[in-house]
């Protein structure tokens, strides 16, 4: 079942990938949103709106946005047109925060210490690196010792810490509210990093740069 192909202590860096994404999607959302103002069919409206301006069609999302004076202020149905599929590899203590979001799918690989862990910031400048990194090669030893007879209870032993590869596929609705509220100044900041890097893939490579504004409670500051 498992390939140990990292030492423990060789951490992956965390990643997120956006892996499958649709280039008309602002389109279709656009096309979306006007269909209940509308008699025509929605392939009459989607050509309507592939000969907008780029100027139009963002008036109109943020026409139909509004003012949203704080993040629980969402957008109706039109957004739920089109999505995002993301490959993540971040710690498991992230991961579980994030697979709470029901709205979506989410589907993860066994957790192992194969892909390493990383030391916080945090517990360097307290002085107690050696205990902390003591604490991780524990949960690892043991679940090596676990893994032939118990190959899959044997990641009870896994630390949180400890790095996993897991994918999420959601609309752009839930986009907006996992990236505003996994990015909120409370986050952790290894769900924080996840969230802002999947609004900076919406925005920069699928190239849905007004559904990408229109997610403005996305917070990139950083926090003591």
């Amino acid at each position: 079942i498992f390939s140990n192909e990292y030492s423990m202590r060789q951490s992956e860096p965390t990643s997120v990938q956006l892996t499958d994404f649709d280039p008309d999607g602002e389109n279709k959302v656009v096309a979306a949103i006007l269909y209940s103002h509308s008699h025509k069919s929605e392939n009459e409206l989607l050509k309507d709106v592939e000969k907008m301006s780029v100027e139009d069609k963002t008036e109109i999302l943020q026409a139909y946005v509004g003012e949203r004076s704080n993040r629980r202020h969402k957008p109706g149905r039109a957004f739920e047109r089109t999505s995002y599929r993301f490959d993540i590899l971040s710690d498991y203590g992230a991961f579980r925060d994030l697979q709470r979001h029901r709205m979506l799918t989410i589907e993860w690989q066994q957790l192992t210490p194969f892909h390493g862990y990383d030391v916080p910031e945090s517990i360097i400048e307290a002085g107690v690196a050696t205990q902390f990194e003591d604490i991780l090669s524990t949960s690892s030893n043991l679940f090596s010792a676990l893994s032939e007879r118990f190959p899959v209870g044997a990641s009870y032993a896994v630390s949180l810490q400890f790095k996993l590869r897991y994918v999420m596929q959601m609309n752009v609705r839930e986009a907006m509210h996992l990236t505003e509220l996994r990015s909120a100044p409370a986050g952790h900041p290894a769900y924080r990093e996840v969230a802002q890097n999947m609004h900076t893939l919406i925005r920069d490579v699928a190239g849905h740069k007004a559904l990408a504004a229109a997610m403005k409670y996305v917070d990139y500051e950083v926090y003591e």
